[in-house]
């Protein structure tokens, strides 16, 4: 959520430009607090919690999938896999996630071979990787011995390995994404090591929306984007080096867009290409959607000007308790005047910051288009031969 605001009076051109909670008064609803903001959403499972969550909170969502989760609940291999299991009667069971495990048993059911895996599981160990985990095996009839100090693949294996597994048989529920090192830990420690893949990750269908969301982190045009998991980071990064944009999306999320991750192991792939991404304390889509309130709250932009309080929220700007709804240029075009502290913004800078560049007549058009948005004569003012600041 939003910090609470300073109700202070303007503090002058000495105390123009501020940002974080020591800003003018705001008339955004408290349970608005994304109101201005756009996000980007990656995720395909669960994305309609996401998304209606942060349109709650007031932001504009664009929704790109980077992966899409395709489910074997009809695959001879996932069937094949179960009915080794079955043969094998695990010693110790390790389940990943929850949707994972409830979309094995639900295979397994329609297959005809549910009570036979309900009665395996229910003579082995089980070991969970975290609370949705344990609440999915609960849901199940069965019960778990232990899970993991953190919610993590690599926790869970440490646990299984305290245990021991040499000679013998280990199952683990993978997750989409296979972790080969932790694979690769329990079969060097002497597990004989069986595996079920409830669903896996493959490429969208339309790369359209992936290419719009590059397009809009480039353009800064979009304020965060969120990933749920590892995969689809890495798919992200994937999508922009194929069409040679690697480097500028990075660029781009090391500055002014936010990266938000919802956990350590999701934000593995940004931090090996530099990034450090903001993420929850608890690895919960509640969580990430807070994290987002927070860290997008401390990028809001206020200064005082002649005509009242200013504030920025992405592409909305509020003057006094008027909220007005800005294009991608003129809401680039007021943060750098709101950050200018009050100095005069060179027209070459506001070339700069323009999505997709621009000469000097773009820039007018854009000035002109933004003035005719505000309708606040003043607002916006002409330093001759020089370039504008806020008035």
């Amino acid at each position: 959520m939003t910090e609470p605001m300073d109700d202070s009076p303007p503090g002058g051109d000495a105390a123009r430009t501020r940002t974080g909670a020591t800003g003018p008064t705001s008339s955004m609803p408290a349970n608005k607090p994304l109101a201005g903001f756009t996000v980007g959403v990656t995720a395909d499972r669960r994305s309609d919690d996401l998304i209606a969550a942060l349109t709650r909170r007031g932001a504009e969502v664009l929704h790109a999938p980077t992966l899409r989760i395709l489910t074997l609940d009809e695959d001879d291999q996932l069937l094949s896999a179960t009915r080794e299991v079955i043969a094998a009667e695990p010693d110790l069971t390790l389940v990943t996630t929850s949707y994972g495990f409830n979309g094995w048993l639900e295979a397994a059911d329609a297959a005809g071979l549910g009570a036979a895996v309900h009665e395996v599981l229910d003579r082995s160990t089980v070991l969970v990787r975290g609370p949705k985990a344990r609440g999915a095996v609960r849901a199940a009839g069965l019960s778990e011995a232990g899970s993991g100090v953190e919610e993590t693949t690599a926790s869970l294996v440490d646990l299984a390995l305290q245990l021991g597994v040499a000679d013998r048989t280990v199952l683990i529920q993978l997750h989409g994404y296979v972790d080969q090192d932790q694979l690769d830990r329990l079969t060097a420690a002497g597990a004989r090591l069986l595996t079920v893949a409830p669903y896996r990750w493959s490429d969208p269908v339309d790369s359209r929306p992936v290419e719009r969301l590059i397009e809009a982190v480039l353009t800064r045009q979009i304020d965060a984007v969120t990933f749920t998991s590892a995969p689809a980071a890495e798919a992200l990064l994937r999508a922009a080096e194929s069409t040679g944009q690697r480097d500028e999306l990075v660029a781009a999320l090391g500055s002014d867009v936010l990266p938000v991750v919802v956990g350590n192991v999701t934000a593995a792939p940004l931090r090996k290409v530099g990034l450090d991404p903001a993420h929850p304390d608890r690895f919960r889509l509640g969580a990430l959607v807070r994290t987002v309130c927070d860290e997008l709250a401390d990028r809001v932009l206020r200064a005082d000007s002649l005509l009242g309080p200013v504030e920025l929220r992405g592409r909305l700007l509020l003057v006094g308790y008027r909220a007005v709804s800005l294009s991608p240029s003129g809401s680039a075009i007021m943060a750098a005047l709101i950050r200018a502290d009050g100095s005069v913004v060179a027209k070459d800078r506001l070339r700069e910051v323009l999505p997709g560049g621009g000469d000097d007549h773009a820039l007018e058009v854009a000035i002109a288009r933004l003035r005719s948005t505000l309708d606040l004569p003043g607002l916006v003012a002409t330093v001759v031969r020089r370039g504008y600041r806020l008035g």
